[in-house]
């Protein structure tokens, strides 16, 4: 969608001239000012990297009633995988990640703890309730510096989860969220386009473009913005964290644009069926796909194994992706398919 990036920063107006780079963080795009407050065009639809699915997929949709897998598929939810940890121990020059389920991760960067999607609730809108714990008991979380959100999707931004949190916590979102949060009464809100970033306490906030949509009540499809994140810290470790995406060309564009990417967060799960779910849900296979096109060193799944979502069973995206994975040639160390709950830290 070459118009869509082309006016990706176009469409707001500034609140005062662009914050200088954190030191040590080469910006690799328009930076902004934390808080600014900005104004934002009615839809973002004209983002899309696919229509929407019309009338007659949703009535083939209600014919067929594949929304959820069969009996069989859900014999396999008590081995699923579930092994949750202490936190790593972490300094500034450390970078950790933490799988709480689903797209919830305790990141440790740049000496900042930073949590992406946090959804801690047990249950979720229209879907059943969660197959597996949360990884990490909320009363085990160390302070939280920042918080980021890839979409307004109720498995990914979740009410009763950021009630949770401090008003005064610092939160990046999507461009058009801002107003949801401000009614709730953040005061810390950054509101980002594509291709823009925020510099916090030495990390650098990249938003990034995703093959998804927006859409939280029946009135505000597409009124927000979608996306994934890229946060740097000071001494050049960097990961990504996609939210939720179809495969695309975006992924090469973003590894341009964020070379030498140490880590990609990356969904595997509710991806069945697939002419439902193709253009904006990676399969195991595309999510390898997308990893090689960011050129990145280290690969984590998620978006499996937490909540089920769609037709699929609901143990095959671990052993597609790892097989996906094998037949790439590169080494099994580099693919963190971590359980639930289950930490790394980056070496080397």
């Amino acid at each position: 969608m070459e118009t869509a990036r082309a006016g990706a920063a176009g469409h707001t107006a500034a609140a005062g001239p662009p914050a200088a780079p954190a030191a040590g963080i080469r910006p690799h795009s328009l930076t902004r000012p934390l808080g600014e407050l900005r104004h934002w065009p009615g839809s973002f639809a004209d983002r899309l990297t696919a229509p929407l699915p019309g009338v007659r997929a949703m009535a083939r949709l209600a014919r067929e009633g594949a929304v959820r897998p069969g009996p069989d598929g859900l014999l396999d939810i008590p081995l699923l995988p579930f092994a949750p940890g202490p936190l790593p121990s972490v300094d500034t020059a450390t970078l950790a990640v933490t799988w709480a389920g689903h797209a919830s991760w305790v990141l440790s960067i740049g000496g900042l703890t930073v949590l992406t999607d946090p959804v801690w609730s047990r249950r979720i809108l229209g879907t059943p309730a969660r197959v597996t714990p949360v990884g990490v008991r909320w009363e085990d979380l160390p302070r939280i510096d920042a918080v980021v959100i890839s979409h307004n999707h109720f498995d990914h931004l979740d009410a009763p989860t950021l009630k949770r949190l401090p008003r005064r916590t610092p939160l990046f979102v999507p461009a058009g969220l801002g107003r949801w949060f401000r009614r709730r009464r953040f005061t810390r809100v950054t509101e980002l386009d594509w291709w823009e970033g925020a510099d916090f306490k030495g990390v650098r906030f990249d938003f990034v473009p995703a093959h998804h949509w927006s859409k939280r009540t029946l009135t505000d499809t597409c009124r927000s913005l979608w996306g994934g994140w890229v946060l740097a810290d000071p001494y050049g470790q960097s990961v990504y964290f996609a939210g939720d995406t179809g495969y695309g060309h975006w992924f090469k564009e973003i590894g341009r644009r964020h070379p030498h990417l140490d880590l990609a967060l990356l969904p595997i799960g509710a991806y069945e069926p697939r002419w439902w779910l193709s253009d904006v849900h990676t399969d195991p296979e595309e999510a390898v796909r997308a990893f090689e096109d960011l050129g990145a060193r280290n690969m984590a799944p998620m978006h499996w194994a937490t909540f089920v979502l769609s037709a699929e069973p609901v143990l095959e995206p671990l052993s597609r992706v790892r097989a996906a994975w094998e037949r790439t040639g590169r080494p099994r160390r580099q693919l963190w398919d971590l359980p639930v709950g289950g930490s790394r830290v980056l070496t080397g």
